[in-house]
């Protein structure tokens, strides 16, 4: 028996039948999530960043000028195509270790607490090129901007699905059955296909 709206969207809100849908979660949700929520489908088996990436990541933010706390994660976020956002959990006590070791100093401006490496902490960075690069290294994805691409067209497909899902009338969708059958089809046919 098909489920009513407001049946499917408590569903949906619960995190039941199709998954949780949280920022990234959900079917095809984010352009970067895989179909059901969890890691990119470029990720492979990238492990999550250790601890002394995000000190490093840090180090070379403040290399290029002084952020707060929110400026850090929104850049490592950016920087790593969104495969890699840490909590402000992992960030602020790096960034603590940090000022203790004398690394960073903090300013405090229009009530916002912003970091600047220290003296020491340019130095370090100037020494130690291979760590402050590690973490990028680490985390940027090895796929090509057109399958990139490809899962992103993919990504906006399937909330279109999940919109007739949760709205589409039982003839929106046995025609959208139809239709996702023959884009599955043809998309095999391509791959047949000699070049």
């Amino acid at each position: 028996m098909r489920a009513t709206f407001d049946e499917s969207r408590q569903q949906h809100q619960r995190g039941g039948r199709w998954g949780g849908r949280g920022r990234r979660g959900g079917p095809w949700g984010f352009p970067g999530a895989g179909p059901f929520g969890g890691p990119p489908p470029w990720a492979g088996g990238r492990s999550k960043a250790r601890r002394g990436d995000v000190r490093a990541a840090i180090l070379a933010l403040l290399a290029e000028q002084p952020r707060n706390g929110y400026q850090l994660i929104q850049q490592i976020e950016e920087r790593s195509d969104g495969e890699w956002r840490p909590s402000p959990g992992a960030v602020y006590p790096a960034l603590q270790q940090l000022t203790d070791e004398g690394l960073i100093q903090a300013e405090e401006h229009e009530g916002r607490r912003t970091f600047r490496l220290s003296d020491s902490g340019r130095a370090y960075v100037d020494a130690h090129p291979d760590e402050v690069n590690a973490p990028w290294e680490a985390m940027t994805s090895d796929v090509r901007d057109d399958v990139r691409d490809l899962f992103a067209t993919a990504a906006k497909t399937g909330a279109a699905v999940m919109q007739i899902v949760h709205t589409g009338s039982e003839s929106q969708v046995a025609e959208a059955k139809q239709v996702l059958s023959e884009t599955r089809r043809r998309l095999y046919q391509l791959l047949a296909e000699d070049e």
